[in-house]
Order: C-alpha cells, then sequence, then structure tokens
C-alpha cells in the first residue's frame, strides 16, 4: 500500500486557451487588467458613480432581466400587500446600498425607496459623523522614551457602497488602522516634540489615516492626540531632560489659542519646559536642573506670605477686577507642618485679599508651601516647574486659574 512513491498531480497546461465560461463576457474575461480568479473580479468603479457591469455575460444579463420582470409584475399584482414589505423609508442621514442578484447598484435614499422581494440584499449605511477613541497605548519614541499616548478620532462615510464592499467590518478595521498609524508615526518622534507639537501631530496622523482608509469610503475628520504618563524618561540631550506635564481635567479639551494660553501660564511663555541655573562659585560653573534650583532660591527669601500679603492689597483695584473677575483660595502649608488659608477675592467691588477663607466657594484653590508661594510671586519659581514637580496642586477651572497672571505680573512690577 506505501509501497508507491508520491505522485504530483498533473498541472494545467499555461499554453492551452482558456475559455471565458458561459455566464462570462469573452471581452472582460480577456482584457489584460482584470484579475481572473480573485474574490474581487467585479467592483465597479463606485467612485466615479460608474455602475456599469463589464463583466456580466450576455446570457447572463438576459436571465437577470428575465428574473427582474417577473419579479416587479408579481410586486405590482400583489402590490397592498407587498407594499409594506418593499417600500422602505430612508432619512436624509442614512442610504440604502442594494445588492440585486448579488450584484451592487447605487445607493439609494433619501425618501421612499423600492426593495424588490427576493432578489434584493440591502444595508443601511449611516452618513452622520461617529467617533471612538484609542485607548493609551506605550510607545517608544525616537529618543528612547516611552510615552503612553491615546487618540479621539471622528470620522464619517462618505462613499456608502465602498464602505458596503471594500471592507467586512469597518468600525474594526478603521480601528486597527488608526492604532498602528499613531505608533508607527510618534515612534519617529521625541517626547518633547510629540507634547509641544500636539495638534500638529493630530493634523498629520489624520492625512496619513485618511491615506489608507480613503479606498473604504471613510473619511476621518479630525485626531485629537490625548497625552499620558511619561513611563520612561528618554535619554538627555543637549537641551536637558524633559518635564512631563501630568494629565489634569480640563486643559485635555482645550485646542488652538486657548490651550497655548494654558502652557503660557504654566510656563510663563517658555518655548521649552525646563532651563539650566548657573552658578559660579570659587571659578567653576556648575549646572544644575531648574527644579534643584527652587528650593535654595525659596529658601533665600525673606518675605513672608503676610508681607506679600499687603503687597497684594495695595494693587486691589476695581479695574483688577474687571480683568480677572474671580475669587482665589490659597492653602498653604509650612515647614512646622502648620496649616493656614489665605484667599484673594477679584470678583466683586475693588478686590479683597487677606487672610482666613471665602464665604463664597472659590472659582479655583490652589495649595502650595508657603516659601514656593512667596518664590512664585517673586518670579523665583516658575508656576510650570512648581506644577510638573507636585508643588503647585490647582482645583477648579485652568481657564480661571490663567487669569491670576495677572495679578502676579502687577506684583513683580
Amino acid at each position: 500500500m506505501f509501497s508507491k512513491s508520491y505522485q504530483p498531480l498533473p498541472q494545467r497546461d499555461s499554453t492551452t486557451p482558456r475559455t471565458p465560461g458561459l455566464f462570462v463576457s469573452a471581452d472582460s474575461f480577456a482584457h489584460p487588467g482584470h484579475h481572473r480568479g480573485l474574490s474581487f473580479d467585479y467592483i465597479p468603479n463606485v467612485s466615479e458613480n460608474d455602475f456599469s457591469d463589464t463583466s456580466q455575460g450576455w446570457l447572463s444579463w438576459i436571465c437577470s432581466i428575465f428574473v427582474i420582470f417577473l419579479v416587479y409584475i408579481v410586486t405590482f399584482i400583489a402590490f397592498p400587500i407587498t407594499g409594506w414589505f418593499v417600500l422602505k423609508t430612508v432619512p436624509n442621514y442614512q442610504r440604502i446600498v442594494v445588492f440585486r442578484l448579488g450584484r451592487i447598484c447605487p445607493p439609494k435614499g433619501p425618501g421612499i425607496v423600492l426593495v424588490l422581494p427576493l432578489i434584493d440584499q440591502w444595508q443601511r449605511v449611516d452618513l452622520r459623523t461617529r467617533a471612538f477613541n484609542i485607548p493609551p497605548c506605550q510607545v517608544i519614541t525616537r529618543d528612547g522614551g516611552v510615552l503612553s499616548v491615546g487618540a479621539d478620532i471622528q470620522f464619517r462615510i462618505w462613499n456608502p457602497v465602498m464602505s458596503v464592499v471594500s471592507v467586512q467590518d469597518l468600525n474594526a478595521s478603521t480601528r486597527m488602522t488608526a492604532h498602528n498609524a499613531l505608533t508607527d508615526s510618534l515612534a519617529k518622534k521625541t517626547v518633547r516634540e510629540i507634547q509641544t507639537e500636539r495638534l500638529k501631530l493630530g493634523d498629520y496622523l489624520g492625512i496619513d489615516i485618511n491615506e489608507m482608509t480613503r479606498p473604504w469610503g471613510l473619511e476621518v475628520d479630525r485626531v485629537e492626540l490625548t497625552l499620558g504618563s511619561l513611563l520612561k524618561t528618554p535619554e538627555e540631550g543637549p537641551s536637558g531632560p524633559l518635564i512631563m506635564p501630568p494629565s489634569v481635567p480640563g486643559l485635555e479639551s482645550l485646542t488652538g489659542p486657548i490651550q497655548q494660553l494654558a502652557m503660557h501660564f504654566l510656563g510663563h511663555s517658555r518655548s521649552s519646559q525646563q532651563e539650566l541655573c548657573l552658578f559660579s562659585i570659587e571659578d567653576s560653573i556648575t549646572f544644575a536642573d531648574e527644579l534643584s534650583c527652587v528650593p535654595q532660591a525659596a529658601v533665600a527669601t525673606s518675605v513672608s506670605v503676610e508681607e506679600l500679603l499687603g503687597g497684594v492689597k495695595l494693587l486691589l483695584s476695581e479695574t483688577l477686577v474687571n480683568q480677572v473677575g474671580a475669587s482665589f483660595q490659597f492653602n498653604i502649608s509650612s515647614e512646622d507642618g502648620q496649616h493656614q488659608n489665605y484667599y484673594v477675592d477679584l470678583s466683586k467691588g475693588n478686590g479683597a485679599a487677606g487672610a482666613g477663607s471665602l464665604c463664597q466657594e472659590p472659582d479655583v484653590t490652589l495649595s502650595m508651601s508657603d516659601s514656593d508661594l512667596v518664590a512664585m510671586f517673586q518670579g523665583q519659581l516658575q508656576p510650570f516647574a512648581a506644577y510638573t514637580s507636585g508643588r503647585l496642586k490647582i482645583q477648579g477651572d485652568i481657564k480661571t486659574a490663567m487669569k491670576l497672571e495677572k495679578l502676579i505680573k502687577l506684583l513683580r512690577k
């Protein structure tokens, strides 16, 4: 039984002429651009609204016309009954894609659409904008850092026929394509570029996703990156290590000029998130981090919180109240473990400032130490450095907290 050696199956001679068969046109079969034997042999040029079927043979065309004619006759004869099944109402934001005898037809709708029984298979396609989010994923950047980045993506279907014919699961395919494009594009950037050019990278990522999903009849309208935590610090370059700000409720939703203004408040108009402090000790130059320089500057100050509060009272005016229009509560902790509360009310009248708590709910609450508060109002401590290091905690609206910079600028003068 097993004594016979393996005999390969005879292969078909490629020189033998092949016939198109009974139901296929000979012209379309011999067309040089026709991919014979594939499941995508028949996909009309729907992008140019060309639904002509060039792969259908003459006998198949005659049989299709005859069957369609019979179904039309039966439908109209029994119309009072079949009307409940063949008439479909399509709203303006939907289209119906019909496969008649297995072949695609132009999209139908809006309004009342006739769908023939037995020979028509139809599917509704929603043209409204829909959205999904990519969960935060770990991205290895070009400078060796590991960053957690997600994205919020909005897309819509511009060609209902291509969305049904070209892809089986549109949502899953779009999500996977967007996830791969996100990781591939951000892997070519540094952590600093991802943080400072978040909006621009979102626009570029939308263009990349559109190039891959446009053959599916889908168009991405908006891509917004959401930055998570910095899992691994990148390798230090000439500009020093990068400080990654934590995620703050309210700051991620700011876009355009408002988002830049928020970063301006936290970073005091700095193009980079960290600077180098220069000290000269016995003709030697030592470079230190800004965060390591802050405690020395904060301790060296001789101004108390009460003296700072007295200077704030001198600056209170009706003009400042009209510019700010908000109240601030400061929860201050000292080195000996004591906690004190101060307030600056710039919401009514000529304003007020003093020790204690506000009678009303403050718009913004800031928690920090007394030395850091004095250093920040004197310009020795940048708000961004205090915020990223955890020394400054903000509770409330970020846009309202930005208005406190007006008072800080007047006090520095």
